[in-house]
This record gives C-alpha cells, structure tokens and sequence, in this order.
C-alpha cells in the first residue's frame, strides 16, 4: 500500500545505493544511473498518485494507471493543403495508417476515462520543456480536457522552480516558451530543493526528500481528482 514514508524511504535507499551499484553494473556506469533515478521518479509519481486517490476515498477499480501509446491520427487539414492530388489521394485512400502513437510517463484513467498526463523527470531544463509541451499539445487534440503535470526531482529551469516555496514565479525562458503552447495548462512541481548542479549529482551530494513536500504533491493531485468522485 502507497504511503508516503514508503516513498521517503525508497528514495533514500535508492539515491545512497546508487553509485556502488552503478559502479558494479554490466551496463555503462552514466546510463544506469539515468536509467535508476529515472524509475525511481516514475515510482515516486505513481505512488504520489495513489495516496492523492486513496485520500479521496476513490474506489481501487475506478483508477487505472499506465503509460500506453495513444494514437494521433493525422489532421484532414493537413491533408487538405498537400499540393499533390495523387498524394493526397493516396493518404486518404490509407488514412487508418496515418498516426502517430505516443504517450507521457503516467496516463492517469478515471472510469475508463483518460485524466491526467504526468511526465516524470530526473531533472528539467528549457530544451526538455519543448518536447514535453509538444507531448501534451498533441495528447489534447484527441483528449481536451486532460491535465498536464511536469513532476521532477531537480529543476535546471531558472527561475525560483527549484526554491520549494508555495508561490513559484517560474523562469524567463520557461514561460516564453510555454506561452506559445496556450492549449497546454502545464503544472510544474519540483521534489527536491536548490537548483540542480551537474558537477553536484544527487547520488554523490545526497538531497532530502522531505515528507512536507510529498504532501503539497499529493494535495496538488487531489484538486484536479476530486472533479472526478
């Protein structure tokens, strides 16, 4: 069962683990410990996400949790414009092979119903906010009315993400480059305080997870899921 001292103590046996374990590993040392932190995130973020339910008093089999593709079909607009008649004629006379399949770290369903996308970082920094706005801009054209989270453990972003306060300014350049996806709604929060440093690993320079910031998580998931009892 998800609880927050769960999380706190997989976090710390994993980050002080990390390094002796990348040191002994068959894989390259770097790619595991992207790999390790990066299930480690995905872990921290399901579990975040059934305590928000289970706080709630939703019912275990009204919740689905998984990272299946979805399918982007191509846009009759698109097709419209190709200048070629025989091209496109040809993609129409094979329109239900023109998608793209794609999905976020964490699909969350409610009755069957898609609500809520989470993309789990590692860290963040500006050229990841444009690949995870695109992610969620093409998410919506098929489901509206989902919301959008950037959960991370560390913030490369500027600004005040990393600072852990109630009221986050964002940064510069994360805002300018959001304003341009205004179909996105995307909410950052940030686990883990200071601004990331690549010379300071978190596996080397040990950071808290603090159990205060787990609870703001879980009450942020809580508002957008209680539409949904």
């Amino acid at each position: 069962m998800a609880s927050i001292d769960k999380i706190i103590k997989t976090y710390n046996s994993v980050i002080k683990d990390a390094e002796s374990k990348a040191s002994n590993s068959k894989r390259a040392y770097g790619g595991y410990l992207r790999a390790m932190k990066g299930c480690l995130q995905e872990h921290i973020t399901e579990e975040i996400i059934k305590i928000a339910w289970k706080n709630l008093k939703g019912a275990d089999d009204r919740i689905e949790i998984n990272s299946k593709k979805i399918s982007i079909p191509i846009q009759e607009s698109y097709i419209n414009n190709i200048a070629d008649k025989e091209v496109r004629e040809y993609i129409r006379q094979n329109i239900k092979k023109y998608f793209y399949k794609l999905s976020v770290d964490k699909h969350v369903f409610i009755d069957g119903q898609f609500v809520m996308g989470i993309e789990c970082k590692v860290y963040t920094e500006n050229a990841m906010i444009k690949r995870i706005l695109t992610d969620f801009h093409l998410l919506k054209t098929v489901n509206p009315n989902i919301s959008c989270f950037l959960f991370q453990l560390e913030s490369q972003l500027g600004g005040d993400y990393s600072d852990l306060s109630k009221l986050v300014y964002g940064s510069f350049a994360t805002h300018s480059i959001m304003s341009y996806f205004e179909d996105v709604d995307l909410h950052i929060f940030t686990l883990l305080e200071g601004e990331r440093d690549v010379n300071k690993p978190i596996h080397k320079n040990f950071k808290p997870l603090k159990r205060n910031k787990i609870e703001n998580a879980v009450k942020l998931l809580e508002s957008y899921l209680k539409k949904y009892l």
